[in-house]
């Protein structure tokens, strides 16, 4: 079988950070949207997009909480957007619409992880809601602003390995596990930019998924210290320890990358991880075959459509 899943070679890794995949790219008049951009990797890329010159808008559920973080970054703003209601994804876009200015890049770095069991909407679970749903309705509202060239990235994990699509119970009617839950939407986020990068690649717009890393932010706020500490990811001061755990500037580089890199020109729908593409595994780092699917990622694609009533290309 032959598969664009194979790694470029990029000349960067694990530890390059957000401002060195960026060295020597100007990207003075490109306007990015960052979701989560105000927290942990989505700040860092912030301020390397907005080094470079571009402007940036942060869409965020705590809208004061975000400008305190941002200011000072010259060239970016923040809005009003909960990821969790549809309602509040609608009136971002329909206010960037009536603005009408163009989007060169889009990092959907926004989430959740492992949270308490939590409905939202119709009976959605939170993580699939937040990760996936969210994600998928705002991007499908802004594909009339993605110009022609213009690139998503779409933050999976490699939490994705924990568990593909659970077609039987999407939603955990039957019994809730929260790491179940986050491998799911995790899946979700890889599948969605596999369909989305089928759909949109004639018009010019690509479409990547990637793995961060591991990195010590305030996505781990639903775990205690005590379970952080029990898996060995930090010390009781809260301080990173396991030697594969990346500081944020190096965790921020992948999507980064993903958006702006010369060498993904004419690259779409893959898995992204360490700056470069991923390999195809079974278990470990990497990504797993399920998660690019062609039909699962289709089928997801109209699932996602049903429950949220938007598709920008049906």
């Amino acid at each position: 079988m032959t598969t664009p899943q194979q790694p470029l070679q990029s000349g960067f890794g694990a530890r390059s950070t957000a401002a060195e995949v960026l060295a020597g790219i100007d990207l003075s008049g490109r306007y990015a949207l960052v979701t989560g951009g105000y927290s942990g990797i989505g700040v860092e890329s912030v301020r390397a997009l907005a080094a470079a010159g571009a402007e940036v808008l942060v869409p965020a559920r705590r809208l004061d909480v975000a400008e305190k973080a941002l200011a000072g970054i010259e060239g970016v703003a923040a809005a009003e957007l909960d990821l969790a209601d549809l309602g509040s994804v609608k009136a971002l876009a329909d206010r960037l619409l009536a603005e009408g200015r163009p989007f060169d890049f889009v990092i959907d770095s926004a989430g959740v992880m492992a949270c308490p069991e939590t409905r939202v909407g119709p009976g959605w679970e939170l993580q699939f809601a937040v990760n996936h749903l969210g994600h998928f309705a705002l991007v499908n509202r802004l594909m009339p602003l993605l110009a022609e060239g213009a690139r998503v990235a779409s933050v999976s994990s490699g939490g994705h390995g924990n568990s593909p699509i659970r077609w039987d119970d999407v939603h955990f009617a039957n019994g809730y596990d929260r790491w179940l839950a986050y491998g799911q939407s995790k899946t979700a986020n890889v599948l969605f930019a596999v369909q989305l990068d089928r759909l949109a690649r004639d018009s010019g717009v690509r479409a990547f998924a990637l793995h961060p890393g591991s990195i010590v932010t305030p996505l781990q706020r639903h775990l205690s210290i005590a379970e952080q500490v029990e898996a060995g990811w930090i010390d009781e001061d809260g301080n990173a320890v396991a030697d594969y755990f990346k500081n944020t500037e190096q965790g921020a580089a992948t999507q980064t990358w993903a958006v702006t890199s010369p060498s993904l020109e004419g690259e779409g729908g893959v898995y992204l991880q360490d700056c470069d593409v991923a390999e195809i595994v079974t278990e470990g780092e990497g990504v797993r075959a399920y998660a690019i699917d062609p039909a699962e990622a289709e089928r997801l694609w109209a699932y996602s459509a049903e429950l949220t009533g938007v598709d920008a290309f049906a």
